[in-house]
């Protein structure tokens, strides 16, 4: 059976919107999980707007929540060093009781990037800093010291404490669809690979088989790795069509659904698609 998980990105909406839509995931058992994304500015139009940033937002929910697990889809590693992420990762586990995981990816977004002059680099550079951090995100989660020298990261005798209370630490979500270079870091170091929005099921089955392959070249048993998608949730969806779309993709070897939310955030909007899930 299929799992369900919401998003709500942090656009064009208030705190106290998405506030109390968590809280009312919280309470509705067929959602395992809720996340938002590591944005700056709004991805739908209009592309000005309020979008509260992710990794704040997730420590006060943590405190709003108490069962749901929560998370950020997914994190761009240029927006933050990865000694920097690792801190956080670990007093967001805390915070939440060991609820939390951690999405992180490569990174794309060039009008943030070029509005806050910060370094997105080449698809080769952005996929050597994703792999790069998170072998020393994982060190500094893992172990009491740690020393690195690598072209993007520098590390010497670093510490990261306390541990994560989620043992040995946070799970990590890679998200994208990269075949050489981020379905590679998918089978080194993911908990869970996202793929985000695929066009079909057949389309999800070409790079599931390519993430096969990665784990069988780096010795990773694949069936360590949950693989989750987005599904849009509009606000004149049918609930029916939209669970029978999930179940397209469960049956080819998805494992979670994360219904992504357009149009006005509501709480409202989330338990008639809930109810259906659950066969009601």
């Amino acid at each position: 059976m299929g799992r369900h998980a919401i998003k709500t990105p942090p656009h064009h909406g208030t705190w106290p919107q998405f506030l109390d839509l968590w809280r009312a995931a919280d309470e509705i058992d067929v959602y395992e999980s809720a996340w938002n994304w590591d944005h700056f500015y709004p991805l739908a139009p209009p592309y000005e707007g309020p979008n509260l940033e992710g990794w704040t937002m997730l420590a006060a929910l943590a405190q709003a929540t108490s069962r749901i697990r929560i998370g950020c889809m997914v994190n761009g590693m240029h927006h933050r060093h990865p000694a920097v992420s690792a801190n956080m990762i670990a007093t967001l586990d805390h915070i939440s009781n060991g609820r939390f995981e951690f999405g992180i990816g490569a990174g794309w977004n060039e009008m943030e990037t070029d509005a806050y002059g910060l370094e997105l680099g080449s698809l080769k550079e952005r996929s050597d800093r994703l792999e790069e951090g998170l072998e020393v995100i994982t060190s500094l989660l893992a172990n009491e010291v740690t020393n690195h020298s690598g072209p993007h990261f520098q590390l010497v005798d670093a510490r990261c404490e306390p541990k994560c209370l989620q043992q040995p630490y946070a799970p990590i979500v890679v998200g994208g669809k990269g075949k050489k270079r981020t379905l590679r870091t998918a089978a080194r170091f993911a908990d869970q690979w996202d793929m985000t929005f695929p066009e079909t099921p057949a389309a999800w089955s070409e790079l599931n088989d390519v993430l096969l392959g990665h784990c069988s070249d780096v010795g990773r048993d694949p069936t360590e790795i949950k693989r989750s998608i987005h599904l849009g949730l509009d606000p004149d969806s049918d609930p029916v069509k939209l669970a029978d779309q999930a179940e397209e993709f469960f049956a080819v070897g998805v494992d979670l659904v994360v219904w992504s939310m357009r149009g006005p955030i509501e709480a409202g909007r989330i338990e008639p698609l809930a109810e259906v899930l659950a066969g009601g």
